[in-house]
């Protein structure tokens, strides 16, 4: 039993171990969205779907010894791809519809090793059950799903904050190696064990059921609305909530976890308790979900619930698939089941969803999913009332009950989008432009929010179209930079992050305002219910792209100031704050320039991380922190500039407005192979 254990836990481990990394890898190529992820998640488990019916396959069609010598044929040509590091010719060159290319650099860079290790799980448990005639394997997949949530738990803390992404790559390839030779060690073992199990005559047993139709399809409908719950709850948090990477591997964590209590032991899971919980579990998620962010609880709160509701429902459907488990026999068919049903799930939320929906309805879908699954479980249970008198009190309350969770969840996703004047969605996420009528006309504004932050607004009246409002106003860090401009300059001004454009409204006759958006949507936005961009008095360019990839691309451009104000949601992606992206910015700059870097937030504090970038360059930083007006006009921001230039931040404007950031010797510089977000936590 050891080496089965031993095996089957390493492969466990390695398999999400590698998922962060090389997530964290890829994600400065494509903007460093949250949407990322969820695609990363599909290739994962659509990998682990194809693992699955080659492990199926291999037990039904080949025998012991050539199992074994067809699977160490693979595992031994995979050594000579490590390590594994991405190709840089996979960066992309345009942002149109980037899944299918971020699919295509996964299966190129880690698609053999991650495939054999997908296969891992069911092929060795069919071989322990092939050497041992009679054994239950089922605890085995417990320890697989144990190994692979302490691999994620054990990234945060341990891994990410001591080791740098060109390190964790060769540490993870070494432990593949390593895994390699165990693996063909036990299945080695194991074919010699199952010749000499089948030379002992076993004693008759009458042959074991197999698995229904039925069964297979409740299968996996019971894995298909976890894996979709974990996908669309993980975006809409990332996206609402918090958009911390924590917040990436939490529900992951607990979705492992609800698969090792229900396979482990069937103690864990009482269906009566979980089962009763599963409503006020949906209807939580639900209540938080429509709360406007500034009447939400403390974020530590929302997370507690959001992971608590996650729990219940996923052990729901989680206990249930175990209570189907058949025959030890057809393990390999039922695993395949179980895995076809989380492709599934994985496919609608990251494939499907953001080219059908305008709006993310897939989390209110996957709750009323769950909803509809657990009515169907209780339904088909003959031991049960339900199904016995359909007209009973049981039966009548289970489906009113059902239909009502249901229709609340209807009326959620239709009041999602009704305050909305145009709602819009693709890779990137959702857009909505909202319009607000004032007491007066001339007071009527509208506004382009991403998730639940606000990424700028205009007045709709024609006389108030080019009023600065909202971050960039004239007591802002960036404010402060624009007017301390010499009269009669011609300036060339570079904006990472479109929003509405209203840094355009600072231009003027001559000037040249550039402006790196890497989301078509936005600038279609933009363009079509703003009037920023057309109204500004100097020359506008867009450039479409990830804004390091074509900085990077472009002879030097000589900018007199660069202002970043590229937001995923509620923060800045990690890539456009290390020390080479500083050291591009000022590739780009005049020797006198300026960058101005916004980063307010809600939970990250980011002076540490750009003092020390700065100061890695041999420049200065000032931190000019602005509240709230009152006519609501203006936002509280937190900007910090950065320059070269050390009488541009001695004029008397500068020092009153602002101070330069605390010196913070304790945070390792961020660079492109090293960053760790839990350090600047609020």
């Amino acid at each position: 039993m050891l080496f089965y254990a031993l095996t089957i836990f390493l492969s466990a481990f390695l398999l999400f171990q590698v998922q962060p990394i090389i997530a964290k890898m890829i994600l400065p190529w494509f903007g460093g969205t949250a949407a990322v992820w969820a695609t990363c998640l599909l290739f994962f488990q659509s990998a682990l779907l194809l693992g699955y019916f080659y492990s199926h396959g291999l037990v039904k069609r080949l025998k012991p010894k050539q199992q074994w010598i067809l699977h160490a044929s693979l595992l031994l040509v995979c050594l000579a791809l490590l390590p594994i590091t991405p190709s840089a010719s996979w960066k992309p060159l345009t942002p149109d519809a980037p899944t299918f290319r971020i699919l295509g650099l996964l299966a190129a860079t880690i698609g053999l090793p991650y495939f054999l290790l997908s296969t891992t799980g069911p092929l060795i448990q069919a071989w322990y059950v092939q050497s041992n005639p009679g054994a239950t394997p089922y605890r085995l997949f417990a320890l697989s799903n144990l190994g692979s949530m302490l691999a994620l738990l054990s990234y945060p803390p341990l891994i990410e904050p001591n080791l740098t992404l060109h390190h964790q790559a060769y540490v993870w390839s070494g432990g593949f190696a390593i895994f390699a030779v165990l693996c063909i060690f036990t299945g080695w073992r194991s074919y010699r064990t199952a010749v000499v199990a089948e030379s002992v005559a076993a004693p008759e047993e009458p042959a074991p059921q197999p698995p229904t139709r039925s069964l297979y399809f409740m299968a996996i409908g019971l894995s298909a609305v976890p894996s979709m719950l974990l996908l669309s709850l993980t975006s809409h948090m990332s996206m609402d909530l918090a958009p911390i990477p924590f917040l990436w591997i939490l529900p992951l964590a607990l979705y492992l976890l609800t698969f090792i209590l229900c396979f482990d032991a069937e103690g864990w899971y009482r269906r009566i308790y979980f089962l009763a919980a599963l409503p006020f579990a949906i209807g939580a998620i639900a209540w938080l979900m429509r709360l406007d962010p500034s009447a939400r609880p403390d974020v530590r709160i929302c997370i507690v619930e959001y992971s608590l509701s996650f729990f219940i429902i996923c052990m729901c459907c989680h206990g249930e698939l175990a209570r189907l488990k058949p025959h030890p026999k057809f393990l390999t068919g039922y695993f395949l089941m179980v895995s076809i049903g989380g492709a599934i799930g994985g496919v609608f939320v990251a494939l499907i969803a953001p080219y059908v929906f305008n709006a993310n309805y897939e989390l209110p879908l996957s709750l009323a999913c769950a909803v509809g699954i657990a009515a169907l479980v209780l339904f088909r249970d003959e031991d049960w009332p339900f199904r016995k008198d359909l007209l009973g009190w049981p039966a009548i309350a289970l489906f009113t009950l059902s239909a009502l969770i249901i229709g609340g969840l209807a009326r959620e996703m239709r009041e999602m989008v009704s305050d909305s004047i145009l709602v819009a969605r693709n890779f990137y996420g959702e857009l909505r432009v909202k319009q607000y009528e004032g007491m007066y006309d001339w007071d009527g504004h509208r506004s382009l929010v991403h998730g639940a932050i606000n990424h700028g607004e205009e007045y709709t009246h024609p006389a108030r179209r080019k009023e600065i409002a909202t971050y960039y106003c004239p007591d802002t860090a960036l404010g402060l930079v624009m007017q301390a401009r010499s009269i009669g300059s011609v300036q060339r001004v570079a904006v990472i992050g479109l929003g509405t454009g209203t840094i355009a409204s600072y231009s003027r006759m001559g000037d040249l305002y550039r402006f790196y958006e890497i989301n078509p949507l936005v600038k279609k936005i933009a363009y079509e219910q703003f009037w920023y961009l057309k109204s500004a008095e100097g020359l506008i360019e867009i450039d479409m792209g990830d804004a390091r990839l074509s900085l990077e691309r472009e002879p030097v451009q000589n900018y007199d100031t660069i202002a970043v104000d590229a937001f995923s949601s509620d923060s800045i992606p990690v890539h456009l704050l290390t020390r080479e992206a500083m050291l591009l910015y000022f590739h780009h700059l005049k020797p006198d320039g300026a960058l101005a870097i916004h980063i307010s937030n809600r939970y990250i504090d980011l002076k540490p991380v750009l003092e020390r970038a700065a100061n890695s360059i041999g420049k200065y930083a000032l931190v000019v922190e602005t509240d709230d007006d009152e006519q609501e006009k203006c936002y509280g921001t937190t900007w910090v500039l950065i320059t070269g230039n050390k009488d541009l931040l001695d004029r008397p404007e500068f020092k009153k407005a602002g101070e330069p950031p605390k010196p913070a010797p304790w945070l390792p510089v961020w660079t492109d192979d090293y960053s760790n977000i839990y350090k600047v936590l609020k």
